[in-house]
Formats: C-alpha cells, structure tokens, sequence
C-alpha cells in the first residue's frame, strides 16, 4: 500500500458488515476519479486480519497520489487486544445478538434508562461495545483477563494504517456508539467500561478532533481519524440540521445532524455525536435490505422481479402484514423476536402481496425510528433516502405515504465512503470541511393525500400488530 503521497489526491474506506469499499476523489471538487471493492464474509464475528485483507484488495493500484486517507468502519464492533496488541478473540459485531441480556442487565444499572442516557446519551443494546464486553466478562473470563486494549473496527485500520507504531486512536462520534463515552461531555466514562468489564481496565485509543489527524503511513500520506460509518455518511451527504437520512442497507438507520445532544431515556434513538463537533442522534433496525434479499429467496425471484412483483400488489398487500424481525430486532429493543406474517388468507397468498409486505414492513419498522428523532426534537425538514434498498421503484413508490413526508432520493453513491474520502481532505487544510455537494436531491416524491391516508392505515395495522404480539406501541 505504499504510494508517492502529494494533497491533490483523497482517499476515503468504507469498511461495512458486508465489504470494504474505496473511493480516491479529487480533494478539492470531491470528484471521485477511481473506487475499489472487496467482500466480507457474512457473519456476525470475524477475525479483524479479515478487514485489513479486503482493504489491501480494495486498495490495489487505486492509492498512487493520494495525500490523505480516512477510515469509516461499522459502528459498535469490539476488537480486543492483549499486551503483544495480538488480537484476543474474533470482533463480535454490532449485529451479534448473544449479549442481548448483557446488555438488559446493564440497563438496569447505573440509575437505569434514565442514568444512562444523561451519562452516555445512549440507554445500552445488544449491539453495543459495552454489552458485548459485559458478555466476554461473564462468559469467557480467560479470554477477558488477556485484554489489554479495546478498539472499533475503524480504530484498528486506521492503527494498521499507521504501522502500529503509535497508540491508537479513534474519534468522538465512533466512540459515541461504545456505550462508555459521553457525547455531551466529550469524554469517556471509564468507570462505566470498568464495571460492565468485570472490574477490568483496559487501555482505551485517544479521541481525535474532527481535523486533527491521526498520523502518517510509512510512506507519509496523511491519515485523518475516521469515524463511524453513519457519521461518514452525514459528512459525504453533507448534511445540515433539519436533513433526516434514512438509510436501508445491511441494517437500517435514521439519523440527523443536531446542535444539542439527546437523552432518550426510552432507547429508541441512540444520542450519538457526529464527525464534525456535532451531534447525530440515531435509530437503527437490524432488518433493512435483507428482508427483501431473503423474500426474494423465499420466491425464488431475482431482485428484478421481486421489485415488479411487489409493485404490481396494492397498497396494504390485500390485508398482509409482516413484522420482519429476520434477525431480531433492536428497535423496538427485541433480540429474541422472529419474523411474523399476520393476515394470511387463502385468498391473499401470493408472490405479489407477499413480496409488498416484505416492502411495507421494512419501511414501518423505519418509520418508527422516524418518529423516534423527530420526539427528541430533530426537525425534518428534508428526509433522504439512501443505501442499495433505495434504488428499488417499489420502496421509492412506498416511502413517502409510510413516512409520511416528502421523500428525495440522491443519486447513489458510496457516502459513506465518500464522507471518509471529505474527512480526509478537510484533515489536510483544516478550517472549515470542503463543501463538495456531490449529493444532489435526485429524485423528489410527494405523497398526495390519498397516498398518506394509506400510509396512516398501514402503519396503525403494523403497530396493531405489534403491540398486540410484543406488548410495544
């Protein structure tokens, strides 16, 4: 990965869930001129040495001129590190549910919901660091015993990158989604880590500020210091406060920039920073793109075909509702929850309206992530819609009467990788970040009233239903 370093050159990583992507752009324009890709495997742990391969292969050739590098990794993973800095165990990531009472017995700790969302903005899930550290401390204590430090996946490339010759570091708004760091006080809360780890203290990485860089690779390119994928995607969106992104990827999130943090003691919304010295309060689903990948398994159907199936059924999928918890859910907060079809008749038993349930539920779940940061006082003036389920007609045809609200659809585009590409130019000149604007609205939809009339009926049968298996409204 060595290259001839100069400034007209940035290179931004995406390094989700499901693979490592890479775009150089131009740091002045943000143009990007070349992007590389490298799958992950699907999984819920893997060995970090994984992250770092893919990054290898997606960097293949791209990086020649490149002056800046940042890093954007998925969210809460825990990397944990012995004092050789040898990896103790596979990373457990966000999407592993086994610390789902790790983290319920947490909640009930430190002054319950209400004592950790003033501390931390966040009331602990099964997806967080702190959780899945509470899991290791109860479950594999050997293992526990041998940690010396706790990174993110964001932090340990970005410490790869840097040869491993200094401390790693991370910045507030990954370390805002650990469950050990306070967004408003800009500080880690170690007696928080100490007590969910057994009593345990390992080292931590240092917490950058948005410009300051992390360092340099051996060959002297610049390395900013990164953050967490959704905060990438605010800054490659370049998002302002009343924007509200919703974003359908592996998992499914709804966020927005905001001058205040939050402290939603229920915990629904996540009070994150972001990567600029803000705030991104945060919702997140499990279950986003998946549910239509594995309903169209379940037809037998290409993504093509489910995407006419679906929008061939009518609005309400003539009475079929699913609650799509493929995977459990985190909000509501159900990790043990199963996917659900209520409303099955001979008569409705159809690819068509199965696949527009598929559809209609997907978009439900978000729309209560929706209601969610619109309660903690974010304004959505602007919902974007984003992430690979974006570019299918039936959810762009549904969204708007879900939501509730006009929808735009931006071009698609690696934002992610994008906003860590933008952090990386902005490390190289401080000041203000380069304004870009290489998200342009796309596509804008308006639901008239007949379309939000429906989308009131659906919703009010998703949460029927609901509430009627789960007891949450």
């Amino acid at each position: 990965m060595d290259v001839a370093a100069d400034t007209r050159l940035v290179a931004g990583v995406d390094s989700s869930t499901q693979s490592t992507k890479v775009v150089v752009c131009d740091a002045v324009t943000g143009e990007e001129v070349r992007h590389g890709r490298a799958d992950h495997p699907d999984t819920t742990e893997v060995a970090p040495q994984v992250w770092w391969d893919a990054l290898t292969e997606a960097s293949e050739g791209l990086l020649e001129g490149v002056g800046a590098i940042a890093v954007a990794g998925q969210q809460h993973g825990m990397v944990t590190l012995d004092e050789r800095d040898a990896v103790v165990r596979d990373a457990l990531l966000w999407n592993d549910n086994r610390s789902a009472d790790a983290a319920a017995e947490l909640a009930a700790e430190f002054g319950g919901p209400r004592g950790w969302a003033e501390s931390v903005g966040s009331v602990p899930v099964a997806s967080f660091t702190v959780s899945k550290l509470r899991w290791m401390a109860e479950h594999e204590p050997g293992l526990a015993d041998r940690v010396r430090r706790v990174l993110l996946p964001h932090d340990w490339l970005t410490w790869r990158l840097l040869g491993r010759r200094t401390a790693p570091v991370t910045d507030r708004g990954d370390a805002s989604g650990t469950g050990y760091f306070s967004p408003a006080a800009g500080s880690y809360r170690r007696d928080v880590l100490t007590h969910a780890f057994g009593g345990r203290t390992p080292e931590l990485p240092g917490v950058l500020a948005p410009t300051q860089p992390a360092g340099h690779t051996s060959d002297g390119t610049l390395v900013a210091a990164g953050t967490g994928d959704n905060m990438a995607a605010a800054l490659g969106l370049e998002l302002e406060v009343g924007d509200v992104v919703v974003s359908l990827g592996t998992s499914g999130t709804v966020f927005g920039v905001s001058e205040t943090p939050s402290a939603d003691a229920s915990g629904t919304v996540a009070g994150f920073a972001d990567a600029t010295g803000r705030f991104l309060p945060l919702t997140a689903t499990l279950n986003a793109a998946r549910v239509l990948t594995a309903t169209a398994e379940l037809l037998d159907v290409d993504m093509a075909e489910f995407d006419r199936l679906a929008g061939s059924a009518d609005v309400g999928a003539d009475g079929l509702t699913l609650l799509p918890y493929l995977d459990g859910e985190r909000t509501p907060n159900l990790p043990d929850a199963t996917g659900t079809l209520f409303g099955l008749r001979r008569a409705n038993m159809t690819g068509a309206n199965l696949a527009r349930a598929a559809v209609e539920g997907l978009l439900c779940g978000l729309a209560t992530g929706l209601d969610a940061v619109r309660a903690q006082g974010l304004d959505a003036q602007r919902v974007l819609l984003i992430g690979g389920a974006a570019q299918s007609a039936s959810v762009r045809a549904a969204a708007p009467a879900v939501f509730g609200t006009e929808v735009a659809v931006p071009a698609p585009a690696e934002y992610v990788a994008h906003g860590a590409a933008r952090q990386a130019a902005w490390a190289l000149t401080g000041g203000a970040p380069p304004r870009w604007r290489n998200a342009p609205a796309g596509t804008v939809l308006s639901p008239g009233e007949p379309e939000l009339r429906a989308g009131r009926e659906l919703r009010a049968r998703y949460e029927h239903h609901r509430g009627s298996l789960y007891g949450t409204q």
